[in-house]
C-alpha cells in the first residue's frame, strides 16, 4: 500500500512502535533480498562491483567471513568530473552490514545516508532506531533488485562420482 504518493511509506512503515518480533522479520526479509542480490556471498573475499547499463555501479566489499557471518559494505561512489569513480567519504548509502547465515538474517550495524531522515547510531529508543536503519535497508535492497542488480554467481567445481562416494572398503 502507497501512502501519499510515497512508495516507501507501506503498512510497516506507519505501523507505530515495532516490537522485537517485527525487527526479527525485518532483518529476515534483508537477508532474503541480499541473498537475492548476491548468492554467493559465502564465497567472496574482497571487492566485487555489480555494473549495470544505467545508473550507477552497485560496489560490495566483504570485510570478514566466519563460518556463521559475513560483515560487508554495500555503497555506490559516484563518478567526479574525470568520468572514474573515486572512494569519497560521501558516498550514498553507505551501509555496514552483518549476515547471520545460521538464522538467516541480515542487520545493519552502520548507515551513511542523507536522503531520508534516519540516525546513523542506535539512540534511544534503541529499537525505533534499527527498525528505521533496517527498513531503509530493506528499501533500498528492494530498489537495487528492481534495477536489474545482481552480483554474478561462481562457477560451482563438479564433483566426480569416485570423490563424493565413500572409498572402498579393503577385503
Amino acid at each position: 500500500m502507497e501512502v501519499s504518493g510515497q512508495p516507501w511509506m507501506t503498512p510497516l512503515v506507519g505501523c507505530g512502535k515495532p516490537t522485537v518480533g517485527d525487527l526479527m522479520s525485518l532483518c529476515e526479509e534483508n537477508y532474503r533480498a541480499l541473498m537475492r542480490l548476491i548468492p554467493d556471498l559465502r564465497l567472496i573475499q574482497g571487492e566485487e562491483r555489480c555494473v549495470l547499463d544505467r545508473g550507477q555501479d552497485l560496489h560490495l566489499e566483504v570485510l570478514e567471513q566466519t563460518p556463521f557471518t559475513s560483515l560487508l559494505r554495500l555503497t555506490y561512489y559516484f563518478p567526479y568530473e574525470d568520468g572514474l569513480a573515486h572512494r569519497m567519504k560521501s558516498s550514498e548509502p553507505d551501509a555496514l552490514l552483518r549476515v547471520y547465515h545460521d538464522v538467516r538474517q541480515a542487520e545493519v550495524l552502520n548507515l551513511r545516508q542523507t536522503v531520508l531522515p534516519l540516525r546513523n547510531h542506535y539512540e534511544s529508543p534503541a529499537l525505533a532506531a534499527k527498525w528505521k536503519v533496517n527498513l531503509f535497508l530493506s528499501k533500498w535492497l528492494r530498489f537495487c533488485l528492481s534495477q536489474g542488480y545482481r552480483f554474478p554467481e561462481r562457477p560451482r567445481a563438479s564433483v566426480g562420482t569416485r570423490e563424493r562416494g565413500l572409498a572402498p572398503i579393503s577385503p
